[in-house]
């Protein structure tokens, strides 16, 4: 078609429409690039020169960061002209450095650390806190969001200070933002019914016992019975004249010109120095009356101090702040740890927002009172990352100098800069601020993985910043501490400061160091390759790990700098088809407009804003929505009619990223439409997108007008938070406002997520046809259609089953050839399975999931390729590789009943199993792998791979089961 893309890019002035710098165009078709010097002469009068190439990968955008540059004339590849960023180079690609902990040894890292929580649990010293934050670490460069918030509750539960308490309850709020509903509570506001209780803030500070989690919150404990306090007068208005129980006043402090009467045995008793003083060899001893003028403290003070002496309490109703204050210096000066305690909780409970944080913190950090401080200190922490622009939050948090206060007032801690510099990497990789809070994590780290993890950090951040000699010696420091994959950071410095060789020589030396090197070696080592080596390097990185997206992306755009696109596509194709990864849709987006194909490139971008509404393209200097509109010539308008049409045809082509683009497209027209909203996280979480997913939820909920729809929504955020009950209730509540799909869909899903018997199944089933009855569109009703074939699987009732199957298959809801091949299969019918299966593999053409489904109903032969091309597929999928590794050892037809086993060849499954366990530690074949090493009797091994996988799930019934069995069982004699 004749293209204008040209005209409308010069027409809408790029350089203004982006707020950014100057966007360059590529030369015309067919101009040389290092043409005629008229041309070139010409070219330098009519535009500035562009600027050189960014050195580094967008931190902030996450966005692809290529150089400008014309195209080969040597026969290469010729886009179409002015493309509004030219092509990706290849040799400008740049794979991210993770700035986390990465063993070499996953598993033998994992397994050491469910020794050490273990031990600590049995008392062997350990603090299992920080066992868990070590957990929490190592399981970050996994990126399992479960098992993270899993090591951060369980760091909560045996937190046994108000510090660490407060400190992790305030990150797992932070983890769960997504989920706010509008408008957010206020930070220290107290818990309800759905907040989970490690999260709650008095429970972190006013816990009432030292370790676990008090059973009860403090938000939700019963008031006190009233009882009848001792008559007591306002200190504030006692004088020498009207002095309380003046019969047992012996002693008199004489602040400037007032006396305060007070008895002598009850202030001896508050402190050991008290008691000296007054009782001891001291003049003050044969005195009644003795000058306190210059001790720190007014009358009014003093009479407090009189009336807590007599009464042992402190009554924030007598005493306003700014006494507590000066009981709390009195406390301190003479050693009276029960009135310092009373004060501390005192003041602490006053803090209710970052204003009073911010006007008591001072008091907290002079007195060096370690709840108060704790207390202001999580008003800051519930604020992040907003308390970080604060200049005096900022200075407490991030000097030096801070750091020592802190420290002085029991709250400087690993856990508390792990948490801050882990939002401040979040925020800005390269800002002084993230700086600032490593340098104090590192001044924190005592263990060896908290200065690995704190140098490296360093490394990575200096890295980002473009100090390369700074980042150098900040690697070369975590590699003297044992971390040996910051030898890829220091490599990276190296080659940064013009040493590539000696960057090759130093990867080069890691990959032969190993017997079985990691993915990420290999991939490090390509960088400093040219040629057939670089491919080669990068093609052993993809077979170690094939979830790394570097070597996808760099053979996708050599591809297309060989004037290969299609092959480039497919190539950047592979790793979105099992990771939604928003620099590799950009990329192929990239590609697409190359092609001219408008419409594909548009449905990518959609798909990006979709995952990332901030999500800046093209060196991160063009917005999605910007290049939708300079392309919206160039694609078909379609109004809403239409768009509804195109998601039912591309649901029912299990087209899941078209899907999402619809649905973008359709939210652009009605941003507050919530059913969309609601329609677009369900389509996120079938992509395993969680927190886009959730996000999502959250606007659907916020935008609704009616309040039954509302209760809906709150009810899915409240299931996927784990309140199932909660959940269930909203759902109650909305169908007794009006009858909805949504409403009985929820309460069905929240009441059969469990095992049921048969009569609870079929009471499920009802209330999704009451969800049919009500008005909803085909793409939900055949959801439901397919949920109730299921259940009537689960009760053994297949004809009712295949009906169901049946009436969402004439909706087009062509998930449920699935559940229909399964009633055939358990009809006894395997070649009718394996056919209606072969149907949806027809229309899902690149579905892992279909291929892996359908092996189930093939011959042996027939089900390898099946699952061959599901690995290839989806290299994450677990069951083929534990199909495989079953299939090669006749010891295990437990595994899987229906394969015909070969003879033994243990080492070949375990061969099998290493090779997805090394990029993909998974519970399945951690406990599989265990299974096999223990048939050959190799106990090391069997306990190694038992303990890694009670890592990831300490409570998994067969590891622990083969855990104790092969633990007990002597060692064999050498």
């Amino acid at each position: 078609m004749t293209n204008n893309f040209l005209t409308t890019i010069k027409s809408l002035k790029l350089i203004e429409g982006c707020k950014a710098a100057q966007l360059y165009a590529l030369s015309s078709v067919g101009a040389s690039t290092s043409g005629s010097s008229g041309d070139a002469a010409g070219a330098s009068t009519s535009r500035p020169q562009p600027p050189p190439p960014p050195k580094t990968i967008s931190m902030r955008s996450g966005s692809l960061y290529y150089p400008h540059a014309a195209p080969s004339t040597s026969g290469g590849f010729a886009p179409e002209p002015h493309l509004p960023c030219g092509l990706p180079v290849a040799d400008a690609l740049e794979p991210s450095l993770d700035a986390c902990l990465r063993p070499v040894d996953h598993v033998g890292a994992l397994a050491a650390s469910y020794r050490r929580v273990s031990a600590a649990m049995e008392g062997g010293g350990d603090d299992l806190c920080d066992a868990y934050l070590e957990q929490h670490a190592l399981f970050q460069s996994m990126g399992d969001a479960r098992l993270l918030r899993r090591a951060l509750r369980a760091a909560r539960v045996h937190a046994d200070d108000p510090h660490r308490r407060v400190v992790l309850s305030a990150w797992l709020r932070y983890e769960r933002r997504e989920d706010e509903l509008d408008p957010p509570p206020p930070p220290l506001a107290p818990c309800t019914a759905t907040t989970p209780l490690l999260e709650c803030p008095r429970a972190a500070v006013f816990a009432s016992v030292s370790s676990g989690v008090d059973p009860v919150c403090p938000c939700r404990r019963p008031p006190p019975p009233p009882s009848t306090p001792p008559p007591h007068r306002d200190t504030s208005e006692m004088d020498d004249d009207d002095e309380e129980e003046p019969e047992n006043n012996d002693l008199w402090f004489i602040i400037g010109e007032e006396e305060v009467a007070c008895e002598r045995s009850c202030i001896a008793a508050l402190s050991k120095p008290l008691n000296t003083l007054l009782y001891g060899g001291f003049a003050e001893a044969h005195r009644d009356r003795i000058d306190f003028s210059r001790d720190g403290i007014t009358a009014r003070g003093m009479r407090a101090v009189a009336a807590y002496s007599r009464h042992g309490l402190v009554d924030v109703d007598d005493f306003p702040p700014d006494i507590i204050s000066q009981l709390l210096a009195f406390a301190n000066k003479f050693c009276c740890e029960g009135l310092k305690s009373d004060c501390d909780a005192k003041l602490a409970a006053m803090v209710r927002g970052v204003d009073d944080a911010h006007s008591l913190i001072d008091i907290g950090l002079e007195e060096a009172s370690h709840l108060l401080v704790a207390a202001c200190l999580q008003a800051f922490l519930r604020e992040l990352p907003k308390s970080l622009t604060n200049p005096d939050i900022a200075r407490l948090l991030c000097s030096p100098e801070g750091r020592e206060c802190l420290d002085v007032a029991g709250n400087a801690s690993f856990a508390l800069y792990y948490f801050l510099s882990h939002v401040a990497m979040e925020q800005d990789m390269r800002s002084n601020t993230t700086v600032m809070l490593l340098e104090r994590l590192n001044e924190c780290a005592e263990l060896p993985w908290q200065k690995q993890l704190a140098l490296h950090q360093l490394g990575c951040v200096m890295l980002a910043r473009g100090e390369f000699e700074d980042a150098q010696e900040w690697f070369e420091a975590a590699v003297a501490e044992g971390h040996v994959y910051s030898l890829a950071g220091e490599a990276r410095a190296k080659y940064k400061r013009g040493h590539k060789y000696a960057a090759y020589k130093l990867m080069n030396s890691v990959v032969a160091e190993y017997d079985e090197p990691a993915g990420w070696m290999y991939q490090e080592r390509s960088l400093y390759c040219v040629g057939k080596e670089k491919l080669a390097d990068l093609q052993s990185a993809t077979e170690l790990d094939p979830t790394m997206t570097y070597p996808y992306k760099y053979r996708a755009c050599a591809l297309l700098e060989e004037d290969n696109a299609e092959s480039a596509i497919a190539e950047v194709s592979k790793v979105i088809g099992f990771k939604m990864a928003t620099d590799c849709l950009e990329l192929r987006a990239w590609f697409y407009l190359a092609l001219e194909e408008y419409e594909l490139a548009v449905q990518d971008v959609r798909a990006i804003l979709t995952l990332d509404p901030t999500y800046m393209m093209f060196h991160g200097r063009m917005h999605g929505e910007q290049l939708i509109e300079l392309l919206r010539g160039q694609v078909q308008q379609w109004d809403m009619a239409d768009c509804w049409m195109q998601l039912y045809d591309r649901w029912s082509a299990v087209d899941d990223i078209g899907s999402l683009a619809v649905v973008q497209q359709m939210l652009a027209r009605e941003p507050g439409n919530s059913s969309l909203r609601f329609r677009q996280s369900l389509l996120l979480l079938r992509l395993n997108c969680q927190k886009a997913a959730m996000r999502s939820l959250r606007y659907a909920r916020n935008s609704s007008l009616h309040e039954q729809d509302r209760l809906v929504y709150e009810g899915w955020i409240l299931y996927d938070s784990g309140h199932r009950d909660e959940a269930l209730a909203k759902a109650e509540q909305s169908i007794r406002l009006q009858r909805s799909f949504e409403a009985f869909f929820l309460k069905a899903y929240a009441l059969g997520d469990s095992s049921l018997d048969t009569e609870s199944s079929l009471s499920v089933v009802q209330l999704l046809e009451h969800a049919n009855s009500c008005a909803s569109d085909n793409l939900r009703k055949g959801q439901a259609y397919n949920n109730m074939g299921s259940l009537y699987v689960d009760c053994d009732m297949l004809d009712e089953a295949a009906e169901c199957y049946g009436i969402a298959l004439n909706i087009k809801h062509t998930r449920a050839h699935q559940g229909l091949a399964r009633v055939h299969y358990l009809k006894n019918r395997k070649q009718a399975a394996f056919d209606e299966m072969t149907k949806l593999v027809k229309i899902a053409t690149n579905s892992a999931s279909a291929y892996e489904k359908r092996s189930e109903y093939g011959e042996r032969d027939i089900a390898k390729s099946d699952l061959n091309t599901a690995t290839l597929l989806d290299p994450t999928r677990t069951y083929p590789y534990r199909y495989r590794a079953a299939a090669r050892n006749v010891t295990f037809p437990f595994c899987f009943p229906t394969v015909l086993m070969d003879e033994n060849k243990e080492e070949e499954a375990i061969a099998e199993l290493s090779g997805a366990i090394a990029f993909k530690p998974d519970l399945q074949l951690l406990h599989l792998r265990a299974a096999f090493f223990d048939s050959m009797g190799d106990r090391a091994s069997t306990l190694r791979d038992c303990e890694a996988a009670l890592c990831l799930d300490p409570t998994h019934g067969d590891t622990l089961e083969l855990y104790s069995k092969s633990s007990s069982r002597p060692e064999p004699e050498s």
